[in-house]
């Protein structure tokens, strides 16, 4: 760990992703609280909300991967700081005027800015860390991502019962602040920043994009263990958009109406306790198995223990189910990812990151979609986990016919690194698309 610290470049990028998941957990955890508090009655508000944040990326996926490797990958990602920075401020105004619609609408933007910084950042790691370094900042990264669901929710809930929306919102613009600063500073070389070569704006043509578009799909086409892990993603992204609502109305309609805020405070320090002791145990586990064994055993746990939820009928045992859930959760989001840095190259990285947003935020948005229509009139709280469930059995299934064949078809599981800080983890709760 301290190796990785050694090298400035690689710190300042940590922090500055941390300075900005850290400013958008607070603010997205105070605005779904702003939102169950002001439409207590109408559960739809805060699934429209959720929505805002996944819809964007249908908007914008087949540009910010050609963006992230045509155009210099730091300044991409500085200037996503900067600009969600000012439609924060934005916000400020729009909530204090109390127009709900143009809340949504800058929720909207501010999230297609964020689509663009992951695949610049991601792209940049790729080349400042050694291979062996890796696994070394996939365990990092986890840790931080536990200490997220620890602490984020309960300062969301802190600033939002202390400070109000505004001042949640304030704290939440500082991390995009800081997060812009310390990417500028960073010292990255040209080759990593830029590594296809110099590219202006007005160079870019619609045949560039179609291009470049058709380039990574076509890349992921022709791998097969990349197109099995990428297809996952989809009904990750469905099982993410159930995953997302059912603690909050669990707690609010049923389980601890007057005392919600509290409870889901809990529910975020269950499961990032959870995830903080899943990351140590998965480094060893993954020395003794093979990493789909650990990932497929995962798998069939977590469904298992999500089915078990439908049924319970009191807090308590429910924030203690989420800390055996959060740490039979850690192993997949580790093992999934792992194969990313080894399979792609470096030059196609930004246009095959691009693709794994999209592909989950599409199933994201249809389950969120079907939710803010049906739930509760249609869609009870035990469908949905049910369907949570299943789908994760589901996909169990279809990687334990699938990834076995494909490994020892391809150059087995010998050396391959996990997932590098930060890539898109298919469980990642800790809100980072404001």
């Amino acid at each position: 760990m301290q190796q990785l610290f050694r090298n400035p470049t690689f710190t300042r990028l940590f922090l500055a992703t941390f300075a900005s998941q850290l400013g958008s957990t607070i603010g997205s955890m105070a605005f779904a609280f702003y939102m169950l508090d002001r439409f207590s009655t109408q559960p739809v508000y805060a699934t429209v909300a959720e929505l805002m944040y996944s819809l964007p990326t249908l908007a914008v996926f087949f540009i910010v991967g050609v963006c992230a490797d045509r155009f210099d990958r730091q300044r991409i990602a500085e200037y996503t700081g900067w600009i969600r920075l000012a439609l924060s401020v934005l916000l400020l105004g729009v909530i204090e005027l109390d127009w709900v619609p143009v809340m949504f609408a800058i929720l909207f933007t501010r999230s297609a800015v964020t689509k663009f910084y992951w695949p610049a950042e991601s792209s940049m790691l790729q080349g400042v860390l050694d291979k062996e370094q890796y696994i070394r900042s996939s365990g990092l990264n986890q840790m931080i991502m536990g200490v997220f669901m620890l602490f984020g929710m309960s300062l969301g809930a802190i600033a939002y019962n202390f400070l109000g929306i505004q001042g949640a919102i304030m704290l939440d613009a500082c991390g995009f602040l800081v997060s812009a600063l310390l990417i500028r500073s960073c010292r990255i070389a040209l080759e990593v920043r830029q590594p296809n070569g110099y590219s202006r704006v007005r160079d870019l043509k619609l045949g560039h994009v179609l291009h470049d578009f058709r380039d990574g799909i076509g890349y992921i086409l022709n791998h097969k263990l990349l197109l099995t892990i990428i297809a996952g993603y989809a009904i990750f992204g469905l099982i993410d958009g159930a995953f997302i609502m059912l603690p909050m109305f669990t707690m609010k309609y049923k389980l601890a109406p007057d005392a919600y805020e509290w409870f889901l405070s809990m529910f975020a320090v269950s499961l990032g306790l959870g995830i903080l002791l899943g990351s140590v145990i998965t480094g060893r586990l993954v020395q003794k198995f093979k990493p789909h064994q650990v990932l497929l055993t995962g798998l069939m746990m977590s469904g298992l223990l999500i089915l078990g939820l439908a049924w319970v009928e009191h807090p308590w045992v429910y924030v203690s189910l989420v800390f055996v859930t959060g740490m039979v959760l850690t192993p997949i989001n580790i093992v999934l990812g792992g194969w990313m840095p080894e399979l792609v190259e470096p030059t196609k990285m930004g246009r095959v990151m691009a693709w794994i947003d999209p592909v989950m935020m599409a199933g994201q948005s249809l389950t969120l979609g079907c939710i803010a229509l049906f739930y509760p009139s249609v869609i009870s709280l035990f469908m949905l986990y049910v369907f949570t469930g299943v789908l994760l059995l589901g996909v169990f299934t279809i990687y334990g016919l699938t990834l076995p064949r494909l490994i020892r078809q391809g150059k087995g599981e010998e050396g391959v690194p996990a997932i590098g800080p930060k890539e898109r983890y298919p469980f990642d709760s800790a809100p980072n698309n404001l």
